[in-house]
Parts: C-alpha cells; structure tokens; sequence
C-alpha cells in the first residue's frame, strides 16, 4: 500500500544516449540528509569499525526476538570504537540502541550523525550468552 504522504523526486539522466529515470524517495532520512548537506555541505556519518554480514539466528533466538537474522561481526577493526568497546570477531549484533538489526545495511542506517560520540548499548549474542556493549561511533573521515 502506498503511503499517502510519500513524495518522490525524479532526476532524469542519458547514459550512453540511452535515457534512465531514476526516483529517489522523499522520507524522514532523505530530509535528514537534505538538511545536513544545506546546513553544513556534507553528511556525517558515525564509525563502528567492524565489518559485518547477515545471518541466521539460533531457533531459540529467532523464537524470542520474532525475528530469523541478526548481523555477524566478520572484522572488528584493532583500535576501533568498536574494538575499543570490547566487541569481537564473531559476535552476533542484535540490536543497536533497542533497535533490532538484522541485515549489515540495518546496522549502517543506525550509524547517524546523532551517533557520533554518544555512547550505544549493542546487544550481542556470544558464546551462548546476550551481552550488552557500550561503544561510542566516532565520525567517519574519508581521506
């Protein structure tokens, strides 16, 4: 069902000489986005340091959180926000600051400008046990 206050803005475009239409929703992120790039020329983005891929929950999990996925730590980067937080190689993120992820792409999202330098409850899931990490982002700086 369509949502009634949703707005699109369309950005046409020849590659190749070959037209392409593009539509890029209008929604609560897109206005952040504008507002951050009129205000200040550039969007912030928070830095965890990890690298992170979907994966299934255990049937006991999935059960409790009503949820099948959560996101699998792949790469904690040494010295990151997150490998200073005490997160591991391996963990499982289940939720970042109540909210649940379940694909790397949820984990990205929650990684906003209002993150930065603010401390973050994680929920993971580790060898059998939920544990909850406090990490703080720092900005992310492209060179």
């Amino acid at each position: 069902m369509a949502d009634a206050n949703a707005h699109l803005v369309g950005v046409n475009t020849a590659v190749a000489g070959i037209g392409l239409g593009l539509a890029i929703p209008v929604n609560d992120t897109t206005r952040r986005i504008l507002a951050a790039l009129m205000r200040d020329g550039r969007v912030r983005r928070a830095y965890l340091g990890v690298a992170s891929s979907r994966a299934p929950l255990p049937p006991h999990l999935a059960e409790r959180f009503g949820r099948r996925h959560g996101v699998r730590l792949a790469e904690v980067v040494v010295n990151s926000p997150a490998g200073r937080a005490g997160l591991f190689t391996g963990d499982l993120v289940l939720s970042v600051a109540g909210r649940p992820v379940a694909a790397s792409g949820d984990l990205q999202r929650l990684m906003t400008e209002e993150t930065i330098g603010k401390p973050v409850e994680l929920t993971v899931w580790r060898r059998g046990a939920l544990v909850d990490v406090i990490v703080v982002p720092q900005e992310l700086v492209l060179t």
